[in-house]
């Protein structure tokens, strides 16, 4: 069996983070692993508080890890510090990690920046330059381009100077500011520009889609499958998730993570 590690922090209610990426990597075929950079208190409302792991200790988990079940991808969700980042760049290139998805967050949904300046520079000069691919939303696009993205040209130029500004490839997502659920990956490759069109799906419970996107991204790179076919597959899976209309919590809720179970799996006692 493949293997993929998350590095992330947790998220209490389940619908995010550590626990969306192992439930998603594990929905993709790929055995999951993690490495956790904090802990959270929240729920579909918001977070009540914030306890981060110690440089230390978060690169202990990594070296564990690859010591033992060396992953065949690593996806790597919020990182608020600039010396947790450091860290994981660090640990990344001293064991040559291999496909390394970035989503890059940044910017809350209510436009809060969620990450100290100082972490920004780190992930910029450091985390970046170690990725095969980054994910980031319009306002995380726009923060590490410098540039205002209105419309869909300006995405490709985005996704482009991404490109060649850190040397990795870059899925710059559309969502619901430009349009209804398109990304654009740019990765280099003959200069092509590749768009993935989604259909927008009217619901609400939208928690935890960034960084299930990202894990789906690498568990299917983890298995072997070129980028462009990787982003197709996650996208592919992510509707399906959304589609499966769960309904939990008094917020955004989490989204059915494991909607292709086998049915006989899913059986509640009656």
């Amino acid at each position: 069996m493949r293997k993929a590690l998350t590095i992330a922090g947790s998220d209490s209610s389940g619908g995010a983070g550590i626990q969306a990426d192992i439930k998603t990597m594990t929905m993709n075929g790929v055995f999951a692993m993690s490495a956790i950079t904090a802990l959270t208190a929240q729920n579909t409302t918001g977070v009540s508080g914030i306890v981060e792991s110690t440089p230390e200790f978060l690169g202990k988990q990594i070296d564990m890890v690859f010591e033992d079940i060396f992953p065949d991808a690593v996806k790597i969700g919020m990182v608020s510090s600039a010396e947790l980042i450091d860290v994981i760049a660090d640990r990344l290139e001293h064991f040559n990690a291999k496909n390394i998805v970035v989503d890059p967050v940044m910017v809350a949904t209510s436009g809060a920046r969620l990450i100290e300046e100082k972490a920004v520079d780190s992930l910029k000069n450091k985390l970046l330059l170690l990725a095969t691919v980054i994910t980031p939303n319009i306002p995380e696009a726009e923060i590490l381009v410098g540039m205002r993205i209105e419309n869909e040209a300006d995405m490709e130029e985005a996704a482009k100077k991404l490109f060649d500004t850190y040397g990795c490839a870059a899925l710059v997502k559309g969502g619901h500011k430009i349009n209804e659920a398109n990304d654009v990956l740019y990765s280099g490759e003959e200069g092509r520009l590749i768009w993935f069109k989604g259909v927008r799906i009217n619901n609400p419970n939208t928690h935890g889609t960034g960084c299930t996107l990202s894990s789906a991204i690498a568990s299917n790179l983890a298995k072997g499958y070129g980028l462009a076919e990787s982003v197709e597959r996650a996208k592919k899976y992510l509707s399906g998730a959304l589609r499966a209309m769960l309904d939990l919590g008094k917020g955004s809720g989490p989204m059915a993570h494991n909607y292709a179970l086998d049915a006989e799996m899913m059986e509640v006692v009656k």
